[in-house]
């Protein structure tokens, strides 16, 4: 896909996300939203998979760590092929097998049951050390949260990867610098967050988020790096492409009422319409 390609499936993706919060009456769009583009880059260019065998055993790997931007994750899957975009609309109804948080047993695409803050690294960081340990070369890959990243876990799982020299794995932070209870810096900073990442023997790669062609420098960057993992620092904007939802903490986890979902989706129109 080329740069404008990326730019308009990016925008259904996001329309994904409006629509399926919306019907759900719940559920996170702010950072579904700030981590649209970073989601298509690697489902739409990066990653090495078939919607129509989603278990093939050389596909790459991509967990959620950040497993509450769900929507995100189940609109560029829907986006990509694995299942009906239309189904987005059943997101956390009774039955539904798109529940509030991923789940490989139900969810083609899914590699990995998500959503305790913390855990998704590190079960990616053991997937990529499984590659290293039978020869293969799939590469893994995972995103996390910033606000995620005030997790011990995270390091822990960091220190290992590094010291592994795990250059089949990558780490991604959507930093878009709110989380639930407002300002990440305020709440519990993690900045810097990329020294930390090199004090672990990451490559790290400041980067950003909403830059197509600047994720592709990134991620081939990384594919390059041999002997240490890579660390992708995104920054990014909560709520990115809705007017009302940009920058603003409230949106973390709340559902658009119908008049602020419709007032979305002309947001989005009319981005597309630019494209």
């Amino acid at each position: 896909m080329n740069t404008l390609e990326l730019k308009k499936t990016a925008n259904e993706v996001r329309k994904g996300i409006v629509t399926a919060v919306h019907s759900a009456k719940s559920g996170h769009p702010g950072g579904s939203l700030s981590a649209a583009d970073i989601y298509t880059y690697l489902f739409f260019e990066e990653l090495n998979i078939d919607p129509k065998n989603p278990q093939k055993p050389d596909r790459d790997r991509f967990v959620l760590s950040k497993g509450h931007t769900a929507p995100g994750y189940y609109s560029v899957l829907a986006n990509r092929g694995f299942f009906p975009v239309e189904d987005l609309k059943t997101l956390r109804h009774t039955g539904s097998y798109l529940q509030g948080h991923p789940d490989k047993k139900h969810i083609p695409g899914v590699d990995m049951s998500s959503g305790s803050l913390g855990q998704g690294i590190s079960a990616a960081v053991g997937m990529a050390l499984s590659a290293k340990l039978s020869g293969e070369d799939y590469r893994v890959y995972t995103l996390l949260g910033d606000g995620e990243i005030q997790e011990g876990q995270v390091w822990e799982a960091a220190m290992f990867a590094g010291h592994r020299k795990l250059d089949n794995f990558v780490a991604i932070v959507d930093n878009n610098g709110l989380q639930i209870d407002g300002d990440v810096a305020d709440v519990c900073s993690p900045y810097p967050i990329d020294e930390k990442f090199k004090a672990f023997n990451f490559h790290v790669i400041n980067v950003d988020a909403h830059d197509f062609d600047a994720l592709k420098q990134a991620f081939d960057e990384a594919k390059q790096t041999k002997g240490q993992p890579t660390a992708i620092i995104a920054k990014s904007v909560k709520g990115k492409g809705v007017s009302f939802m940009e920058n603003q903490a409230s949106w973390h986890g709340a559902a658009p009422n119908d008049e602020q979902y419709a007032q979305a989706m002309a947001d989005l129109e009319k981005v597309g319409e630019s494209l």
